[in-house]
């Protein structure tokens, strides 16, 4: 992709027509991950579909879908964007999932839709958080746009955190 233009970037909300989308996009991201398995393919696909599903039930669960979006760049869907608000004790906007098909990963999609979360927050007061796993590349792009860790301990998981400059 030569230069994001984003104008042509866009956020819909998500309906079970996406669900076809959302479970390729899944399937994209966690693949390499069961590579070492060496599960024929018929395998691996109903593996990773049945984890895609336990995975969006208990998103839908535990925390609010007002805001999980899909991410179209020039109209064409490309990721997902899933946020909720916590405005209680916590007063943070979490990000629960934000995902790139890989031709659009290092696209510059992430950190645009990263830095309009982090206008909001301001805005509201709020911080922004996000968990993380230990070795995933995003890591890095969470990092350089300001998140720091909040995870005290060694966990697979680390929970990261940007807040606004006081």
């Amino acid at each position: 992709m030569d230069g994001l233009q984003l104008t042509s970037l866009e956020l819909k909300a998500h309906s079970e027509a996406d669900l076809p989308f959302l479970l390729q996009l899944y399937t994209s991201v966690r693949r390499d991950e069961f590579a070492a398995a060496n599960w024929p393919e018929s395998q691996l696909n109903l593996f990773l579909s049945e984890q895609f599903s336990a995975q969006y039930r208990y998103y839908c669960q535990h925390y609010s879908t007002d805001r999980f979006d899909i991410i179209y760049y020039q109209n064409q869907a490309v990721g997902r964007l899933f946020v909720d608000y916590w405005l209680d004790e916590n007063q943070e906007i979490r990000i629960v999932d934000i995902s790139l098909m890989p031709e659009y990963r290092g696209s510059g999609i992430a950190s645009c839709l990263l830095e309009q979360l982090f206008i909001e927050a301001e805005t509201l007061g709020l911080t922004v958080s996000i968990h993380v796993e230990r070795n995933n590349p995003a890591r890095a792009l969470y990092e350089r746009l300001g998140f720091k860790l909040k995870t005290q301990t060694d966990e697979v998981y680390l929970l990261m955190e940007w807040q606004a400059a006081s």
